[in-house]
């Protein structure tokens, strides 16, 4: 079965700095019939981190005393670079980690809102009478969790596992079902 990726066409509502005056918070609605908070997975805590980085510091100065010793004192400077690149890799993986998306379904409204690593925030406002969820069923790898509404598509939860997806999708479709329901 052939899939296709679908892409966003749907305009955001708003569109600004997370906490910056002129965008408002999304209000903590508890009478919200849902609410989903979504971060990517980031398996490696920051005492794993600081344990990988122990380890690939020592293997690199272990190889650059060996090579110094054999006459070969420039491959120092690599064994150097290495580790920066390494932990340069790690903090852009950590701070791709601060990027998290909101989905809030309260009796007239779907609030989808997105914020960037950057603290950039983008909202979608969406009629849960109008929205509906789809994804590919079985649920792989690539399945998309699309939100459509009047002929346009917004993405959400991609950096969620294809299971968390499928999760999502059926809570989603149940709720805005009810939600119609009255």
């Amino acid at each position: 079965m052939t899939r296709t990726l679908a892409l966003e066409t749907m305009p955001p509502t708003v569109i600004g700095r997370a906490g910056a005056a002129s965008l408002a918070p999304v209000a903590e609605d508890d009478d919200a019939a849902f609410h989903a908070l979504l971060y990517p997975n980031r398996s490696l805590t920051g005492g794993g981190f600081r344990q990988v980085m122990s380890v690939i510091i020592a293997v690199n100065v272990v190889n650059a005393l060996i090579y110094f010793t054999l006459g070969a004192w420039p491959v120092m400077v690599f064994c150097g670079v290495d580790i920066v690149i390494v932990w340069l890799a790690f903090k852009l993986s950590y701070a791709q980690g601060r990027r998290h998306e909101r989905i809030m379904l309260t009796d007239d409204t779907l609030w989808v809102s997105r914020v960037l690593p950057s603290g950039h925030e983008t909202r979608w406002k969406l009629n849960p009478f109008w929205a509906r969820v789809h994804i590919d069923k079985p649920v792989a790898h690539e399945s998309q969790i699309k939100l459509t509404e009047k002929g346009r598509t917004l993405i959400v939860g991609s950096f969620l596992s294809p299971k968390e997806r499928g999760e999502l999708a059926d809570a989603l479709a149940a709720a805005l079902a009810k939600a119609r329901a009255g």
